[in-house]
């Protein structure tokens, strides 16, 4: 196994940045685009997870990283929580909504 030695080498990170990314497009069409806040709190919330995984590795000690983790998987959950809002409204198929879920996850 590879040494960590940067936060872009942590898989959660490189995933976290791909979800951002998917969210971001699908986020930026159609009604869904017109949701302001709901779009927003999902992209935020989206971020977070990549922001707190880096934050946290930029700690240096086990126990700061591991806190800022917590937070990430707090945002994790978040951010599938506001993809049943969007499924709800009708922004995403059943299809799409599964697979960012999952992402999420």
């Amino acid at each position: 196994m590879a040494k960590i030695e940067r936060f872009e080498d942590i898989l959660a990170w490189q995933k976290a940045r791909l979800l951002v990314s998917e969210l971001y497009a699908v986020s930026n069409s159609g009604s869904f685009a017109k949701d302001f806040g709901l779009r927003d709190q999902l992209r935020r919330a989206a971020s977070s997870i990549m922001l707190n995984i880096a934050e946290g590795f930029a700690r240096r000690t086990r126990k700061e990283f591991s806190q800022f983790l917590v937070v990430a998987h707090g945002s994790a959950a978040e951010v599938q929580s506001a993809l049943y809002i969007a499924l709800d409204q009708g922004y995403l198929s059943e299809a799409g909504f599964e697979r960012l879920y999952k992402q999420a996850d």
